[in-house]
């Protein structure tokens, strides 16, 4: 920024107070997809820069997101999290991807020319701090870009062995910062110098010796127990806060660094170097924020990569680590519910989980997409998509808004800006986008009441069966809200709910996502309780306003007037096989109706006998899962009445189809098709199938497919990785269909036309029906969605879809299954006639994306 000749320059506002990260929204950004600022800096002349293609430097820089600040705080964003900065390695050693995304560092104290300068970056600080917004930068401690490699004869007692230098990588051949240019073990100084582990990749990550000494996807891990490097990262991240006035920090990465060495980044007494905590402090910062990313997603109703994303918040010991971590567990149950369909017992159960693991669930910065994983519109659609920010603005976490996903964007880094990748070929900072306007109504709800950012959450009702209701209250001293959800796509009831609230309390409504006026109030009974009927897909908010006068008494008369209550007999605690079989009593002549899993949309309407009782035959054909709890409702229409139990259900699985495929056919339609280089794929085969088993348990289905090998050498969430499975299901009797298989460049084989197709790899599972489907176009989400199960034992993943998945049929047999692999990373990979680290080889560009594929399957 210049000065006007004899006027002083404005002083910049780079070091203000801390804010309380409890109250703020981050609004993450990769640079170089969201803005080009200055197009002089684009291309650096290291082959590196192609606006429009997805590996390629886009443009985007530090100019263009200061220019485009007012579209941030619009939505009500506080603060603004960035990629890494930092000057970066541009170009892999086979030129085939660049660094635009800022994890492959070359020097941690400049700022990338593709970016801008130090007075740019200064300048976005500025702006932002007089916007009363804060500044998130992303750092990498655990390693730099990929300046070498370890491979063949590599042996721990000797670094020189298996050693290969990258020289040709731009714009150096090593990183030009000390002590970081010492990575040459070669050399006997630099070998006792021990600034890296001169280590290869990781091939397991359950070796936690492999996990925090072996390098990640080929990037040069550093030494975190030297002296020497810690003090010289911590002098290189303290630089970015006195210089810039960074106020919080993102940790890449954190779970490849011991949780000591964190302790030291944040704390050390070097007082030539200290802890970023101290130099926080001194630049006026009492509250700076520090956050890490573990990426681990648990399982439904399990906890292990909570607890271990905890163990680098607090040691065993209980001394402070990081003082937050991202929540990868609750995003993981939020795309599952919200995206997926999964029963919202999951989500229930991870709010409940992470209020008792996590000391400081507060500090967590929570979120339901990024730059590593799918867009959640990849797989889910926007209703859903609606009720997860929701969710992420009503519970307990710094929640994050994934930049694009105001605008419905489906490319997990696409550009925003019109000339880079997938941007449509225009600006799309639309304020008037309506997920734009809903997520600013959102933010406001959020600012507006602190009980969302500064509660405690207690969950009050969720579905363990299935996609339906889910409720919870926060609690913030006097204040109370009730949050109320319908993730299914039909009008669910909610019985009896009990909320620990004062008996005749009223709340007020405060936000419909549906409507533009707020719900109407609700009075709760004598007990606190009250039943709910929820339309398809509804989410509401209300808070607690006060208690009506007399409503106690009333409440016990209205009981008295009522007569006998209503009853639903004890079922029996053992799982059932068949139909099962409920009765009970209601009180006078009032119309009955039985809900199971809280679906109204197939009640059944009964009518009971002159004396009360009554009796009814539960449909049991679709509960396939025998570790799902059931209920039944008998429920008097227009009435709090209602009494409900619970039951188990153990069908059998009926195996209908066993076909093998045969071995070594992975090579493609024309036999010809090569793995990629990288030595993750190694001589695995990991997308050779050996065979598919099917199995139906009434009108669900399940696919076991074995492989020739699975691997999970990135630590998938799902269990496996190196291969992507995309199954084609053709139902009997449904009319329209689809022939083409999007994104693959081919079509179906014997004239089979699809119905609903599954996409799954390590970390995505999407299921797509027919509707709108192209070569281009994957085809609408459905939920609920698949579930997928790894059974290493077999070499088999094993996917299961429920029946309403399929549409409840009466019958399957006839359908028609087809099963093909390929790899998926943000798309389906390249094929070409080289392979190259991370693409396909053997075939031409516009081949078909198919490495192998089952036959097409009957089922009888």
């Amino acid at each position: 920024m210049w000065a006007q000749p004899g006027v002083a320059a404005r002083p910049q506002k780079l070091l203000v107070p801390s804010p309380d990260w409890r109250d703020q929204v981050i609004y993450f950004v990769l640079t170089d997809r969201f803005a080009d600022g200055d197009p002089s800096n684009n291309d650096q002349g290291a082959g590196e820069y192609a606006a429009g293609q997805r590996s390629r430097y886009n443009g985007g820089d530090l100019r263009g997101l200061q220019q485009r600040l007012d579209y941030i705080r619009g939505l009500g964003a506080t603060a603004l999290w960035i990629t890494p900065p930092v000057a970066n390695q541009w170009t892999d050693p086979a030129g085939n991807y660049t660094g635009y995304h800022g994890y492959w560092a070359e020097h941690f104290m400049q700022v990338d020319k593709h970016l801008g300068t130090l007075s740019d970056y200064k300048a976005l600080s500025d702006a932002l701090h007089r916007r009363g917004m804060y500044l998130v930068q992303d750092i990498v401690l655990n390693h730099t870009g990929n300046f070498f490699s370890v491979r063949g004869a590599f042996a721990s007692n000797d670094p020189v062995a298996g050693y290969q230098p990258h020289d040709r990588s731009h714009p150096v051949p090593r990183p030009s910062q000390s002590p970081f240019d010492r990575n040459d073990p070669r050399d006997p100084v630099q070998r006792d110098q021990a600034i890296y582990h001169w280590t290869p990749d990781v091939s397991d990550y359950t070796d936690k010796h492999q996990e925090l000494n072996h390098q990640m996807s080929g990037l040069d891990d550093l030494n975190t127990e030297n002296p020497v490097v810690r003090r010289a990262l911590r002098q290189s991240f303290a630089y970015w806060i006195r210089e810039v006035g960074v106020d919080a920090f993102r940790v890449d990465t954190a779970f490849y660094v011991p949780p000591a060495y964190l302790q030291d980044f944040m704390r050390s007494v070097d007082a030539a170097a200290p802890g970023m905590e101290t130099v926080a402090r001194r630049t006026g910062r009492a509250r700076f924020h520090v956050f890490g990313e573990g990426f681990g997603i648990d399982r439904p109703f399990r906890d292990e990569q909570a607890t271990k994303i905890e163990s680098y918040m607090q040691d065993a010991q209980g001394q402070p680590v990081l003082p937050g971590m991202l929540n990868f567990p609750l995003y993981g149950a939020l795309d599952d519910v919200f995206a997926r369909g999964k029963p919202t017992a999951e989500l229930g159960h991870r709010v409940t989980r992470m209020m008792k693991l996590h000391a400081r669930p507060h500090l967590m910065p929570t979120f339901v997409d990024n730059h590593d994983v799918d867009r959640f519109l990849a797989g889910g659609n926007v209703t859903g998509l609606r009720q997860a920010l929701l969710a992420l603005m009503t519970l307990p976490g710094i929640p994050v808004i994934y930049y694009g996903t105001e605008q419905a964007f489906t490319e997990q880094r696409a550009a925003m800006f019109a000339a880079g990748w997938a941007s449509g070929g225009r600006d799309r900072y639309d304020t008037g986008a309506p997920l734009y306007r809903e997520l600013a109504a959102l933010t406001a709800l959020r600012k507006t009441h602190r009980v969302f950012s500064r509660g405690t959450p207690r969950v009050l009702h969720s579905n363990a069966a299935q996609a339906g209701a889910l409720a919870w209250t926060m609690n913030w001293g006097a204040k109370t809200a009730l949050v109320v959800m319908n993730t299914a796509d039909h009008e669910v009831l909610v019985p009896n709910m009990a909320t620990e609230l004062p008996g005749g309390a009223v709340l007020k409504g405060l936000l419909d996502l549906d409507r533009p006026t707020p719900p109407t109030p609700l009075g709760l009974d004598s007990a606190g309780q009250i039943t709910l009927r929820l339309p398809a897909r509804a989410a509401r908010v209300w808070l607690l306003q006060g208690r009506l006068r007399g409503a106690a008494a009333a409440s016990a008369a209205a009981r008295k007037r009522a007569g006998p209550p209503l009853t639903l007999n004890p079922l029996t605690s053992d799982p059932v096989a068949t139909d099962l079989v409920v009765s009970g009593r209601a009180p006078g002549a009032a119309p009955l109706r039985l809900v199971v899993d809280g679906d109204l949309s197939s009640a059944q309407q009964l009518t009971a006998q002159p004396d009360g009782r009554w009796t009814a035959r539960v449909d049991t054909s679709n509960m396939v899962d025998p570790g799902v709890e059931h209920s039944v409702t008998a429920w008097v229409e227009g009435t709090q009445a209602a009494a409900s139990r619970a039951f188990k259900v153990e069908r059998v699985w009926q195996p209908v189809a066993d076909v093998e495929d045969p071995p070594g056919d992975d090579s493609g339609p024309t036999g010809r098709y090569l793995y990629p280089t990288d030595p993750g794929w190694g001589d695995n085969r990991q997308m050779d199938i050996r065979g598919v088993k099917v199995s139906t348990a009434g009108g669900a289905m399940r696919l076991e497919v074995a492989m020739h090998r699975l691997t999970s050498v990135w630590n998938p969430a799902l269990g496996f990785d190196h291969v992507n499975f995309t199954v084609f299901i053709e139902l009997p009797g449904r009319v329209g269909g689809a022939t083409v298989m999007p994104l693959q460049q081919a079509s179906l084989p014997e004239d089979m036309r699809w119905h609903l197709r599954l996409r799954v790899g390590g970390w995505s599972n999407a299921l797509f029906s027919s509707e709108g489907a192209s070569a281009t176009v994957e085809g609408r989400p459905v939920t609920p969605g698949a579930s997928v199960q790894v059974a290493p034992e077999r070499q088999s993943v094993i996917f299961t879809l429920p029946a309403a998945a399929l549409g409840k049929p009466a019958s399957l047999s006839g359908t028609r299954i087809y099963v093909t692999t390929w790899d998926y990373d943000g798309g389906y990979r390249a094929v070409g006639i080289q392979a190259q680290p991370y693409a396909m080889g053997g075939a031409v560009p516009s081949d078909p994306k198919v490495m192998d594929a089952s036959p097409v399957i009957v089922v009888p």
